[in-house]
């Protein structure tokens, strides 16, 4: 029960600190542009959104991916670092002394170059590796448009013409950052991780980029505000993903939204597992398979190997930043949208009705990042031959068939109903077929442990059995992950 109250605790911690953060933006970008010039609230949106909301949900992640994969382990998790302060008991306060400890630790480890690399190119690598994932942000719109002491106020850093097509271009530039990190170390271990990193990147472009072709068709746009959309009001229907599929007559509305997922569940299975396939994170990480070829970025040490690991952690807060832009209506709410903005509370005060729709937007980046924690610590590292069959033989192909299939439903139907139904079939069928395997592996497993009994009339399935806490090793502390 204690562990119940202790994780509401933090959930109710998040949310009213994430609320926080996107008010503060909101009135400070009022503040700004109603006392310098209009499009201020741009540049304090790089300190709030890139520099704050990004770095440190993405610094927390250090943290996080420990304790949950702990968790998932049924392990000790981080718990070594403590603070020796009066008053705090010696208490591993949650693991968070271990955030301090990493960062001393790349800032004073010493920063060895290979006599023999080169090292131009061996200190562009991290540089190359860090920047094109900090820079993809700048155009994912975290909260709505609204207007703050009488100035409209953007949450959104830039809004270019190109939009998606600027995060394909900015992300496609990390594959030279790897590809340096290799072959700069004159290192053979860490040129064949460059030379695996490379190879997995492109692969997996090419599918990401074909994913969204049905989104686009679907909305007439690349520009991630169209894509995400405008509630209206009560003479103008919704746009984007802020419109209805079908919707009540009602004052509240209620309905299908036409979020990217309901209407392009392949689009979106196919870019988050070619986008989780460029993290290069597990079950992807071949190229860094410490097992294997130990890693494109072996001879790193000190903080250039933190830019690595940063970079990477900042790879899945974008990942699930453009995910909810594009799948998950973004900052909009499943139902009520029209009726909330409607309120004269909101109307009258901007900045509320902002701070909602900025927190449902973090809340929805935040339950994406658990599902790629999940998926981290569930699936074993993939074989390189099985990881690039997936991007060039079923991730490709899919990514073709539905760019034609949406094309010709949205000429068919431009009001994007039929495209929903065809959606909802698909959803329908890999529900089916993953409750249907589970059922199936849950029978073996009742067959091979049920109800027989093995020659010395024990119950089948091993009465003896131990549970896994039995061995008094399976608890050694994991606090230095």
């Amino acid at each position: 029960m204690s562990r119940i109250l202790t994780m509401l605790f933090a959930m109710a911690f998040c949310i009213f600190a994430l609320a926080g953060g996107v008010a503060t933006a909101y009135l400070v970008g009022g503040l700004v542009e109603e006392h310098l010039f209009t499009g201020a609230s741009r540049l304090t949106n790089i300190l709030f959104l890139m520099l704050t909301f990004v770095m440190i949900i993405a610094t927390l992640l250090t943290l996080a991916e420990r304790k949950w994969s702990a968790f998932m382990q049924d392990r000790v998790g981080p718990n070594r670092a403590r603070l020796a302060i009066p008053g705090l008991g010696n208490r591993s306060l949650g693991g968070i002394p271990h955030i301090i400890t990493d960062v001393l630790k790349m800032l004073t480890k010493e920063d060895f170059v290979p006599g023999t690399a080169n090292k131009f190119l061996f200190n562009l690598g991290p540089i190359l590796a860090f920047a094109p994932v900090f820079a993809l942000f700048a155009v994912v719109p975290a909260g709505p448009s609204v207007t703050v002491f009488g100035k409209t106020v953007d949450m959104v850093v830039a809004t270019p013409d190109f939009g998606m097509l600027y995060v394909l271009a900015i992300a496609s530039l990390a594959v030279y950052g790897t590809s340096l990190a290799g072959w700069s170390s004159n290192n053979k271990f860490a040129l064949l991780g460059g030379v695996r990193a490379s190879a997995q990147m492109i692969a997996y472009e090419v599918a990401l980029g074909l994913a969204l072709v049905g989104l686009f068709l679907a909305f007439s746009s690349v520009q991630l505000p169209a894509l995400v959309g405008d509630v209206g009001n009560a003479l103008v229907a919704g746009t984007g993903q802020a419109r209805y599929l079908w919707r009540s007559d009602g004052a509240f509305d209620l309905g299908l939204p036409a979020w990217g997922i309901f209407i392009q569940p392949l689009g979106f299975i196919a870019f988050f597992v070619a986008s989780f396939a460029e993290t290069k994170r597990a079950p992807f990480d071949a190229p860094e398979g410490e097992s294997e070829i130990i890693g494109y970025f072996v001879e790193y040490s000190g903080m250039k190997f933190g830019m690595f690991m940063i970079s990477e952690f900042m790879e899945v807060v974008v990942l699930a930043g453009v995910t909810t832009a594009l799948f998950f209506g973004g900052h909009h709410l499943p139902f009520g949208g029209e009726w909330l903005a409607a309120q004269p509370l909101m109307q009258e005060h901007g900045w509320l009705y902002g701070t909602i729709l900025g927190t449902v937007f973090w809340i929805k980046v935040v339950l994406l990042i658990w599902v790629q924690l999940v998926i981290r610590w569930t699936f074993p590292r993939f074989r390189y031959d099985q990881i690039q069959n997936l991007g060039w033989k079923i991730l490709l192909p899919a990514g073709l068939a539905n760019v034609f299939i949406s094309g010709a439903l949205v000429l068919w139907d431009p009001s994007l109903r039929l495209l929903g139904i065809v959606g909802l079939l698909q959803i329908g069928f890999v529900v089916a077929l993953t409750m249907s395997r589970g059922s199936k592996a849950a029978g073996a497993h009742d067959t091979a442990h049920g109800h027989g009994h093995d020659a010395h009339g024990q119950p089948a399935g091993g009465g003896h059995d131990l549970p896994a806490h039995a061995d008094p090793h399976s608890h050694s502390p994991a606090g230095a992950h």
